[in-house]
């Protein structure tokens, strides 16, 4: 049986499709991005200084990226790595992002709330509201160095470490 032009052409199409999906996913380590293994978030170059400079912090036996960046339950942790994710491709495939990187902000909400869940102990009296209020005092407005040394990442400063919207990327 003879296949017509139009179904040559969609098979061609979609197998061009499929093959350099599948290249890309392989050449971008797609599947590492699966894990919580911090070296997974120097595939992107532009990573390795904070990478760097959170093996010499003071976290960097205690916590990993995920630990600290993405929410510890099951399916909001990959909703969150899916929605970063795209966002990171998105961002480095049309080179539209600002150096340094600047956490946006519904990621300054959720290491908010990491911080305070690993360090409840010492800090409840501080939040006996809610910890994501927009007055609420931000942990990485003092301690802005923890997660990533003095290396300056754009997570602090005056800004409270919240990226402000840019040409619609948020």
């Amino acid at each position: 049986m003879a296949l017509d032009k139009k179904t040559m052409v969609l098979a061609v199409l979609l197998g061009l499709l499929i093959g350099t999906g599948a290249f890309t996913f392989k050449y971008a380590e797609g599947l590492s991005y699966l894990s919580s293994d911090p070296k997974a978030c120097v595939n992107c170059h532009i990573m390795t200084p904070q990478y760097d400079s959170w093996q010499k912090s003071s976290h960097h036996t205690v916590a990993g990226c995920v630990d600290c960046h993405l929410p510890h339950t099951f399916i909001a942790k990959y909703i969150a790595k899916a929605e970063n994710g795209y966002h990171h491709s998105k961002a480095f495939t049309t080179q539209e992002f600002q150096e340094p990187i600047m956490i946006k902000a519904k990621n300054s909400r959720i290491l908010q709330r990491n911080c305070v869940a690993c360090h409840e102990d010492m800090v409840h009296e501080l939040f006996r509201g809610d910890v994501e209020h927009p007055d609420a005092v931000r942990c990485i407005h003092c301690h802005a160095s923890v997660g990533h040394g003095a290396l300056p990442t754009g997570i602090g400063g005056a800004d409270r470490g919240v990226k402000r919207e840019r040409k619609g990327y948020e």
